[in-house]
Parts: C-alpha cells; sequence; structure tokens
C-alpha cells in the first residue's frame, strides 16, 4: 500500500466523531489491524462505579471498525459477540487491539482484545464478523 493511499485510510478513521466524543485514540492503524486506546473517566462509570459495559462495548468496536476498515474498503459490522471479564474503573486506560484473524471473499473474521493498559489484564474478549461492501472510501488507484 503506497504512503499517501495509507495516510488517507488513516484520515478517513480518525475522524470519527463518536471516538473524538469518547476520548479515544487510534494509535496503530495497518491492514487488517488495529490498536485503540482510552482512559476511563469519571462519567464512564455505572451506579457501581465501575466501567460502563457500553463504554467497554464502543472500545472494541472502534477497534473492530478501524481494522476492518484498514483496507480503504467500506466495511460494516455483521455480528459482534462480546464477553466481559473483569471490572475496570475510573483512571484506569484501557487498550483495544483488534485482528484480522480471516478474509474470505465480502466476509472478514477479526478477533477483539480489550486490555488494561497498567496491568496487561483482559478485560473482554470478543470475535466480530465484517461485511465489506463494493465500494472502496479510498480505491485502490489512489482516485478519490
Amino acid at each position: 500500500m503506497n504512503k499517501d493511499r495509507k495516510q488517507k485510510i488513516n484520515e478517513h478513521i480518525q475522524r470519527d466523531p463518536f471516538a473524538r466524543f469518547l476520548g479515544a485514540n487510534v494509535e496503530i492503524l495497518k491492514p487488517g489491524h488495529s490498536r485503540v486506546t482510552l482512559t476511563i473517566t469519571n462519567d464512564m462509570v455505572n451506579f457501581y462505579g465501575n466501567t460502563h459495559g457500553g463504554v467497554i462495548f464502543a472500545l472494541g468496536d472502534m477497534a473492530f471498525a478501524a481494522a476492518s476498515n484498514s483496507h480503504g474498503q467500506t466495511a460494516v459490522a455483521l455480528n459482534v459477540g462480546i464477553n466481559f471479564l473483569k471490572a475496570t474503573n475510573s483512571g484506569d486506560r484501557l487498550i483495544a487491539e483488534a485482528t484480522e484473524l480471516t478474509a474470505s471473499g465480502p466476509i472478514a473474521l477479526y478477533d477483539i482484545t480489550i486490555k488494561v493498559d497498567q496491568t496487561g489484564e483482559l478485560v473482554a474478549k470478543s470475535q466480530d464478523l465484517v461485511y465489506r461492501k463494493k465500494e472502496w472510501f479510498v480505491p485502490i488507484d489512489g482516485s478519490s
């Protein structure tokens, strides 16, 4: 992938308004892989004082979206199944990492892990399925 095309894909993915709203950062983006980080704030906890499951899900979904769209082809989620494994709290920095496992035709499977940055403990894990549409938001030939 040429540098200019890679930059256009990165710029497109970095424009995610919901990620900006939450304060999430796409730190790594390469074909079939992404890493997104988020520091949990007091506004992101539930009535028990733990990180709200919706925030954890959203972080994993952002990593999934970034990785699955990292080829410049429009990709949309077909299925997401998540397992919550550990509670986290305000102040914790979480890292979501998405990796493409298989891609066959328009369907691709991704593995997503969400960990606590400070300890490496696994917070949540999901396997997500994506459908790649027959459209490119950054065409292969570089035209827009």
